[in-house]
């Protein structure tokens, strides 16, 4: 029998815990995955360790049994750490013995070490499970892992409460044909959309609520911007005077994360060459406005007054850059029938929502607004879209029983790291995609 009374510390040391200095000349053990082997002549092979923060050098003379060791064997290093200004962190490690803890099966399909591959996507997602160990394809989970951190310090920071919604909903948030049903005991059901009823349900309970969760979409696009199912990461607040204070607290966010990523994320924003944009303050302007302000700059016709095209939002991208000096831009008032039943007219002109988008780097990234919080109000323009109200009874329940003026947003975490990094494609930023054709791995 034991007492277990926390975590314990694994084998060796962690690459901190070396690049901290003071240890130089100490007899250390470090554990990882063989990166790379570089044999140098029959006397010296150079070892590269993969660890979870980076890569530490390993110099093996020809004393050192290196037999059977190969990539991705899993190893335990012993040697005397000595500096080394070329080597990664300023160290390196000179081993006197290498255990073997574990051995691939095969030989690897492709080199991880290469930080360049010849294969087309298909190929590439297809052995995601090993692409992934790619310090390049590493560094851009890292980065998205830094959105989601920034995602919620700050907004605990303002005092929102994280939640955890169903996936498995009676009816869709969005309406719409794009939708997965699904038989659950025999009943008809369906993969949320999104958690937009329950977020807004929150609100009545902790008036400031996110969540950061999976979301499914059954479009059948193959474009370079869609997925099936991607990461939401949403928020909710109540007791607002009006929609721009979600904009403002999504301007905050975007604030802190930048940096927290230039503070914290820094190797790995220098080895896919991210330049992080600023974000001291971003302009929004009505989505009408915008749209003829584009259309007349590029010298294009509008093909559509109700919704902005994917060639527009370049567009619009574009002149926020140039004019504004913005590589974000809210985009406000979007034509109410292009929105949900849940937005609130502008009381100003009902043809407009009191809603937005924000585009980054030519893309759209959010969207989000000012929510219906009136019972009435809200029967009434799902009744006018034809609607059956009695099929959304436990949604209007927080209606019919009282809500403050809110509003909330979601943010597609996949594009929002796809911009970020200047990737070519959607499902580069996505550890697993999703998409009409792939279900595995």
């Amino acid at each position: 029998m034991e007492f277990l009374r926390g975590a314990r510390a694994g084998i060796g040391l962690e690459l901190k815990d070396i690049w901290e200095g003071g240890r130089n000349n100490e007899t250390v053990q470090a554990a990882g995955m063989v990166h790379a082997l570089r044999e140098l002549g029959e006397d010296l092979t150079f070892l590269t360790l993969r660890k979870r923060e980076g890569l530490l050098q390993c110099v093996c003379g020809g004393g050192v049994d290196l037999q059977g060791v190969t990539e991705e064997c899993a190893v335990v290093v012993t040697g005397t750490l000595r500096a080394e200004p070329r080597a990664p962190g300023g160290v390196e490690l000179a081993a006197e013995t290498v255990e073997v803890l574990s051995r691939p099966a095969t030989p690897m399909p492709v080199p991880v070490y290469k930080t360049r591959r010849k294969l087309t996507l298909d190929k590439e997602l297809s052995l995601r499970p090993v692409v992934l160990r790619s310090l390049k394809e590493r560094a851009v989970f890292s980065i998205q892992a830094g959105i989601c951190r920034g995602f919620r310090e700050y907004l605990q920071s303002q005092d929102f409460t994280e939640i955890h919604t169903p996936k498995i909903v009676r009816a869709g948030a969005e309406g719409g044909s794009n939708i997965f049903r699904l038989d659950y005991f025999g009943k008809k059901a369906f993969l949320a959309q999104s958690p937009q009823f329950y977020k807004q349900t929150m609100v009545g309970v902790y008036e400031r609520v996110y969540e950061a969760a999976p979301v499914f979409r059954a479009e059948k696009h193959a474009t370079q911007r869609h997925l099936n199912e991607y990461t939401s990461l949403d928020f909710e607040m109540g007791f607002i005077r009006d929609f721009r204070e979600i904009m403002a607290m999504e301007t905050g966010f975007l604030q802190y994360t930048m940096d927290l990523l230039s503070r914290e994320y820094a190797p790995e924003l220098e080895l896919l060459g991210v330049e992080l944009p600023r974000v001291d303050q971003i302009p929004a302007v009505r989505f009408d406005e915008i749209k003829a302000l584009a259309a007349e700059k590029y010298g294009y016709a509008i093909r559509d007054p109700y919704d902005l095209e994917s060639e527009e939002e370049h567009a619009i991208g574009r002149y926020a850059k140039e004019e504004w000096g913005s590589d974000f831009v809210f985009v406000t008032h979007y034509p109410s029938k292009k929105r949900p039943f849940y937005a609130m007219d502008d009381p100003a002109d009902p043809r407009y929502t009191l809603s937005f988008d924000l585009l980054f780097r030519g893309l759209e990234v959010t969207t989000g607004g000012q929510r219906i919080h009136d019972y009435a109000a809200q029967v009434a323009k799902m009744e006018e879209r034809g609607m059956e109200v009695e099929e959304f009874a436990s949604y209007l329940m927080i209606h019919k029983h009282g809500m403050p003026p809110h509003g909330g947003l979601g943010i597609g975490l996949e594009r929002l790291t796809m911009q970020l990094c200047g990737l070519d494609n959607i499902r580069r930023a996505t550890l697993f995609p999703r998409d009409r054709t792939r279900l595995e791995p």
